[in-house]
């Protein structure tokens, strides 16, 4: 970073004489090299650092502690909202009006007296205006904080977006925490019900966490890649411990770069080819995390305002908040300038807590009675220790009933050979139909693998009539069908032979004996038309 006289090079001698008696000195040289040197030297004296910070007033202090607290430098869109503009004006105005006796923002207040300089430098996004203070002048400033402090370190934020030690925001308060909500891994239960419907090719049913998200995770993971499920890292992931499974989910998430959660955000809609780096702003939530207190509670709304005030910028290093295209979904209006940080930024970190974080046990969340918003969290200290110990329950009719907590490799599979019926929160419904053990064998899955997990995840004994009913359809495939079918029935048989000679014929369908014949789907009405062309009216009977 630039130094003092590096930033004021190329500064006239007009301006360099408004520095000089900013800060109480007198200008000799007539020369702009000379007296930028002397100048420099008389400015960086520790005690004449200290006075003239002193006599800075409270808002400048801040606004220079702050400089400071960033390591030097920050975006200068971030800067000039913070703490005003400077205005650009050529030496005659400037010297006429003394506009440094009349400041019209505190970063005009310090420039003029070189604590704020501002200049392009190069970033990972390509060269962005920053302010910044002149090196070695932050430095004295930085060695002058620390003795004030007694000896508490100064705490400072790398320019590349580290994270200062005070928690950002305060304790949660008794009603703000009121009613908790413990971390699980239910995360890993809708996972195994997610595969199973890939697998099988049904539509995902309706899971604690959304099927977007358990996507995403399981293909960052490498367990699903496109929308293909892949079998060994299939059988992998489901045979690793609970335990295990979650920490591998967490740190594919952790180290993911293509897992954009602020496309994820309900309510936003994200358009265009812009480029946000998700990872870099989960690895700054951690930081911040890393600083709030353990096993305590915090409020999440003052959690969101701090991040607001201190790092309003957290994923836009620039302070770009007009190129990226990200609209309201209830009226489709764009959401540009800062003005909309609490519905974009705001909404993200929200999201980030109260979703991924919570579904993956990094923290806790709780709220007020009967209120469904999230006003606190805490760090989840605690590992989640769920053991698959639970046993299935099989029936007669061919229902299978799977608690949350059997092997997910054992629901897993079981699911592939059944229908599926609507679960309950920690249970899981299936039904074995021929329809379903057909598809089953499609993938190459035999009735004897089903009766063997179930044998070995069964809380009691197989009902035998079940377990023949399987082995006889694996022989003899589908020996029975209920039909729901139209049938007509007539008074003689002379009826049924005319009605066959007419031009409904082609509507009947197979005969059920001398009176009676099925008709084929659709024809009710056609026939019942040229039954009334014979000269015959018919009754219609439907069951209730």
């Amino acid at each position: 970073m630039p130094n003092l006289i590096q930033s004021l090079q190329g500064r006239d001698l007009g301006h360099l004489r408004i520095v000089a008696g900013l800060w109480g000195m007198e200008l000799v040289p007539a020369e702009t090299d000379a007296a930028l040197k002397e100048l420099s030297a008389a400015i960086l004296d520790p005690d004449q650092v200290g006075e003239i910070v002193d006599s800075l007033s409270t808002e400048a202090q801040s606004a220079l502690e702050r400089l400071a607290e960033a390591g030097g430098k920050m975006p200068w869109a971030t800067f000039a909202r913070q703490f005003g503009e400077i205005r650009e004006t050529g030496p005659g105005r400037r010297d006429r009006e003394q506009l440094h006796l009349n400041p019209v923002s505190i970063a005009e207040t310090l420039f003029y007296r070189a604590f704020l300089a501002r200049a392009f430098f190069d970033t990972p996004n390509g060269a962005q205006e920053f302010a910044y203070g002149p090196e070695d002048l932050i430095e004295l400033i930085k060695h002058n904080k620390h003795k004030e402090s007694q000896g508490k370190p100064f705490k400072l934020v790398a320019s590349a977006g580290a994270i200062s030690s005070e928690p950002p925001g305060r304790l949660a308060n008794p009603k703000e925490r009121e009613q908790p909500i413990p971390a699980t891994d239910r995360l890993l239960d809708d996972a195994t019900t997610f595969l199973a419907a890939l697998r099988t090719g049904l539509e995902a049913p309706e899971m604690q966490v959304p099927a977007g998200m358990v996507s995403e995770l399981l293909k960052t993971a490498g367990i699903v890649v496109g929308d293909v499920a892949q079998p060994e890292q299939v059988k992998s992931f489901l045979e690793l411990s609970r335990l295990q499974a979650l920490a591998l989910l967490t740190k594919a998430w952790r180290e993911s770069e293509s897992l954009n959660e602020l496309r994820l955000v309900p309510g936003l809609v994200c358009e265009g080819e812009w480029i946000n780096q998700p990872r870099v702003t989960r690895e700054f939530l951690f930081h911040l995390l890393e600083a709030l207190p353990e096993g305590k509670w915090w409020s999440l709304p003052a959690f969101i305002r701090a991040i607001k005030d201190k790092y309003p910028d957290f994923q836009r290093p620039a302070g770009d908040y007009d190129s990226w295209f990200i609209k309201r979904l209830s009226d489709g209006a764009y959401l540009r300038g800062f003005a909309s940080w609490d519905e974009v930024e705001g909404a993200l970190v929200r999201y980030l807590i109260t979703g991924p974080m919570f579904w993956l046990g990094v923290v806790e969340l709780a709220k007020p009675e009967d209120n469904e918003f999230v006003t606190s969290f805490r760090v989840n200290e605690k590992q989640i220790t769920s053991n698959e110990k639970a046993k299935l329950t099989v029936v007669s009719n061919g229902r299978i009933s799977i608690p949350r907590l059997v092997p997910r490799v054992a629901r897993y599979l079981i699911a592939r050979f059944c229908e599926w019926e609507l679960a309950k929160p920690d249970e899981y419904h299936y039904r074995v139909t021929t329809g379903s053990l057909k598809k089953a064998r499609e993938q190459g899955l035999k009735v004897g693998q089903l009766l063997s997990l179930l044998a070995r995840n069964a809380a009691s004994e197989i009902p035998p009539a079940y377990v023949r009913a399987l082995k006889r359809w694996e022989l003899n495939g589908t020996e029975a069908r209920v039909e729901t079918q139209t049938i007509l029935r007539v008074a003689r048989p002379e009826v049924l032979d005319e009605l066959r000679k007419s031009k409904a014929g082609r509507f009947l369908g197979e005969s059920l004996g001398p009176v009676t014949i099925i008709l084929k789907p659709g024809a009710q009405s056609k026939v019942l038309a040229a039954l009334a062309e014979l000269g015959l009216l018919a009754d219609e009977v439907h069951e209730e």
